[in-house]
């Protein structure tokens, strides 16, 4: 009986001085002083109360409306409770299922006193670790592998047993007969345009198009700072090439004039802006529709396959740019790209204009995914990577159910990714790793430099692989450790980087004012990069020397150009012959009529005016016996 009401007294004093520190003072119709603070294990009969209300034992006791003024008349009988409580000696009572309730500290700063805050408890809430992960030392075992059933074989689509030149090879994404409606398209164009310009416009044929691109992709071989700078003569950077080939005035109004689509549709797809049916694309459909065709006719993709955005730079009026500030291009046209993760061969790709007026319920990601990963084009038991923007356990469960395996980074605050909150610390040791497996699907973190997270349904969590890292010591002293490295982290590293792979070393791309023109060099890119793809794929299969890049890039511009190894082109132009500015004249006025000034003397800072011009040209240029700038000029 003394052991029970000693444990009353304390558990009474302890919510009383937890009121005096400032807590906040509960009803006592909801929180009374009952004997349920015992443990009825240890209680009698006889120290039962009575079930029945007494004038000793009120049913409730009726809150005080004071709690200060309450306390302060309670502390003298507190005092001598405490110092009776003080001197008896404490009792473990095993039994009881509470927990033992610690005075509360005093709090420091802003709101000191002023006890807990609506809704929360007085003790303090840690975040407890999330159960089921497991350790690097635990084994995982992978899911069953998936039967590899490509559609094709693999590799390039074309007739190996024949010799492929460079152009034959880059002929299989600009074919003659796109290369043909382009000129059409151009040369409507520029006819609209044609009064409004200050040069006369001729049109485009199929022959001089492949020399404009041949043209285009020079500029990725050779750097310089603006176009102008490659028809300069008797310059430091001066480059006899481009000007044995094509004037710059020629070269400049065909890339003022290219043009895509077909003008008249141009202006009915204008007319239905703003609605369902109008499409953003339009200007580029014709050539990239045809360009996404080819792309998966001519090769079929091996076993390792990443998709990832690619950002086209330019502020171009589209409509559509993005701006995507962890990227290299921030401001720009992005693409989601499918690519061969063995050697960079874009597959397909897509363009995002924006929200998709009927998107899916599972976002933009989810349908990006889908889009580019075609059963009925790949096959079945494709290994696909991808980094944190597309990973999502939903999308990952409908690969694996189309018999696609699937590796990526994954973000924690994803649907259906398992809690991890208190699984690792940010201060553990560099190769700490956590792992734990729901279903087909594995999710790992791992600490690098910083923490990684991964998500796979192709590899177990940990097979024993390490990395080479350099780690400082405490003295200061940096040393080479290897450190565990989860499986799906190793094999995401080694095929992730696909998308990017050859395609950034010779590029063509520059400002240009039209959206579709800058997307257009890109599908310039995209072809020369996948040819020279297919070009070390059939020196692989005949087993012949293969070319370096630079090379293959120097070979396709000598024949889309018409030039012999020197450089120096097949067939001249014979249409460089010097005739009058002046269309009509007199025997009068012959000698000062329709004067121009000369563009070679021009260079040079002279002031000179010549009736004559390049009838190819249309440059206006000295012909006379003292100073024959025509023949500068074309030299």
């Amino acid at each position: 009986m003394e052991r029970k009401r000693t444990t009353n007294l304390h558990q009474a004093l302890e919510y009383f001085f937890e009121l005096e520190e400032g807590e906040n003072v509960v009803s006592l119709e909801d929180e009374t002083l009952s004997s349920d603070w015992s443990c009825g294990s240890d209680s009698s009969e006889e120290d039962e109360l009575p079930s029945t209300p007494t004038a000793s034992q009120p049913t409730y006791v009726q809150p005080v409306a004071n709690p200060e003024t309450a306390l302060g008349a309670l502390r003298p009988q507190l005092g001598s409770i405490k110092q009776e409580h003080d001197d008896t000696e404490p009792i473990n009572d095993q039994s009881c299922d509470e927990r033992p309730v610690s005075a509360p500290k005093p709090r420091r700063g802003r709101g000191r006193g002023r006890g807990t805050t609506r809704g929360q408890s007085s003790r303090s809430r840690t975040p407890q670790p999330a159960h089921g992960w497991k350790s690097g030392d635990e084994l995982d075992t992978a899911p069953p592998p998936l039967r590899f059933k490509p559609l094709r074989t693999q590799g390039v689509q074309v007739d190996t047993t024949v010799e492929h030149a460079p152009l034959n090879l880059f002929q299989q994404f600009f074919p003659p007969a796109v290369v043909r409606e382009i000129c059409q398209n151009t040369n409507k164009y520029a006819a609209q345009y044609a009064a409004e310009k200050r040069y006369t416009w001729q049109d485009v044929d199929e022959e001089e198009f492949y020399k404009f691109l041949g043209l285009v992709l020079f500029t990725s071989l050779v750097k310089l700072p603006s176009v102008q700078d490659y028809w300069k003569q008797n310059d430091v950077t001066s480059h006899p090439f481009p000007a044995s080939i094509m004037t710059r005035l020629r070269f400049q109004t065909l890339t003022w004039n290219l043009h895509l689509s077909d003008v008249e549709k141009d202006l009915e797809n204008d007319r239905k802006k703003g609605g369902p049916e109008h499409d953003k694309l339009f200007r580029i459909q014709p050539l990239f529709e045809h360009f996404r065709a080819a792309c998966k006719a001519s090769y079929h993709p091996r076993r390792q396959l990443a998709i990832d955005e690619r950002m086209v730079a330019t502020k171009a009026k589209a409509g559509f740019p993005q701006y995507m500030k962890n990227k290299p291009t921030k401001w720009g046209i992005k693409l989601f790209v499918l690519a061969d993760s063995s050697n960079g061969y874009t597959v397909d790709l897509a363009v995002y204009v924006g929200k998709a007026s009927n998107p899916s319920a599972h976002g933009l990601s989810y349908d990006a995914v889908m889009n580019l990963v075609q059963p009925g084009f790949l096959g079945t038991g494709y290994h696909i990577y991808m980094d944190n923007f597309y990973t999502s356990p939903k999308l990952f469960t409908d690969l694996a159910s189309m018999k696609f395996g699937a590796c990526g980074t994954y973000r924690e605050n994803r649907r259906g990714c398992p809690p991890s909150q208190g699984v690792i610390s940010k201060k553990s040791p560099r190769g700490t790793m956590r792992w734990i497996r729901q279903d087909s699907t594995v999710f790992v973190k791992w600490i690098d430099t910083r923490e990684v997270s991964m998500c796979s349904t192709i590899h177990p969590a940990n097979a024993g692989d390490t990395v080479r890292r350099k780690v400082r010591s405490k003295g200061g002293v940096l040393k080479v450790v290897d450190v565990p490295c989860p499986t799906p982290v190793m094999e995401y590293n080694k095929y992730m980087g696909g998308v990017d792979r050859l395609i950034q070393y010779y590029s063509v791309h520059r400002r240009q004012s039209r959206w579709y023109r800058t997307v257009f060099l890109h599908l310039l890119d995209i072809a020369s990069t996948n040819a020279y793809v297919m070009h070390l794929e059939l020196a692989a299969v005949r087993n012949q020397p293969r070319l370096s890049h630079k090379d293959f890039m120097v070979e396709l511009v000598k024949q889309l150009c018409g030039a012999e190894k020197a450089g120096v082109p097949v067939k001249r132009q014979t249409s460089h012959v010097p005739t009058a500015c002046a269309a009509e004249f007199s025997s009068s006025n012959r000698a000062t009529v329709g004067r121009r000034r000369c563009q070679q003397c021009a260079q040079k800072r002279v002031r000179n005016t010549t009736p004559w011009k390049c009838q190819a040209c249309d440059t206006p240029l000295c012909l006379l016996l003292d100073r024959n700038c025509f023949a500068e000029w074309h030299a």
